[in-house]
């Protein structure tokens, strides 16, 4: 099972628009997929058309301890389940901060699914912050992938980002890694969004081979501005049930197909030594 945390602390850059969308697409390609949300703004819950009301059990029963992920996953699509998340996941940060062992709350609850029913996806929408729940994002993931809109100032927040990945790896999960940036809100033909990903390319490139971002790669599926990326959300739908001949899908359908051939290219080396 990959375990991918999809984050930024930066908001706005199309972390949660990508997080549905990867997650539907793999889904769609038949990758058996769960998107939690941890997002307390419960936008990824909302994009798949998931309003949490009453006694809905949520991402925030899971870190009480009331529920485990198996009994709060809904079923949203072939292939595709979500645990939804509402505002009550902010008071999680307070509440587990004088909290034994509070960094692998969802570790835990992710080992304990896997045991009975394994998915080929776990892919979690982390919130726009570096607090508890992405701490927990990050221990329990097998790597992350960064959104990033290509802008100077989205350069000056990933160094941050990078230490954050850098700490956890370092103390809480040996296995972690940086997989990918994806480019979001592309703007195709200008020079700023070309020397950005020129800069960024190159830092990578140069990168300490010990660093978690040391085989990180740009996608080469740059995911470029489109209207219907920011109507899908209102419909309650991926993009690709919203208009699935518009840019947008096709950009996500690219992503897709680079993150299964990823999964691919790391399968083969242990082929070949078997």
């Amino acid at each position: 099972m990959r375990i991918i945390a999809i984050m930024n602390q930066k908001g706005g850059v199309g972390k949660t628009t990508s997080s549905v969308n990867m997650a539907a697409g793999l889904a769609m390609q038949g990758k058996k997929v769960c998107l939690v949300d941890l997002d307390p703004q419960g936008h990824a819950s909302l994009h798949l058309g998931i309003e949490p009301m009453g006694n809905v059990p949520t991402a925030y029963d899971v870190f009480s301890g009331f529920k485990t992920l198996a009994e709060t996953r809904q079923l949203v699509a072939k292939n595709l389940w979500v645990v939804p998340a509402t505002l009550d996941l902010a008071a999680t940060e307070l509440e587990l901060v004088d909290a034994e062992n509070r960094e692998i709350v969802l570790r835990e609850a992710i080992k304990k699914m896997a045991e009975t029913e394994p998915f080929d996806y776990l892919i979690m929408d982390c919130p726009p912050s570096l607090g508890v729940l992405t701490v927990n994002a990050l221990t329990a993931a097998t790597e992350v992938i960064i959104p990033l809109q290509p802008h100077f100032f989205a350069l000056q927040g990933l160094s941050k980002l990078l230490e954050t990945t850098a700490l956890v790896r370092r103390r809480l999960n040996r296995n972690l890694k940086i997989s990918g940036v994806v480019l979001c809100l592309y703007e195709t033909g200008t020079r700023l969004a070309a020397d950005v990903t020129d800069d960024l390319c190159a830092f990578l490139g140069e990168s300490d081979p010990e660093a978690p971002w040391a085989d990180a790669k740009v996608f080469q599926s740059r995911i470029r501005r489109n209207i219907k990326l920011a109507e899908a959300p209102s419909y309650g739908q991926s993009v690709f049930d919203y208009s699935s001949s518009c840019p947008g899908a096709k950009d996500y359908a690219g992503l897709v197909e680079e993150i299964i051939a990823g999964e691919q290219a790391e399968e083969s080396p242990l082929q070949q030594a078997a």
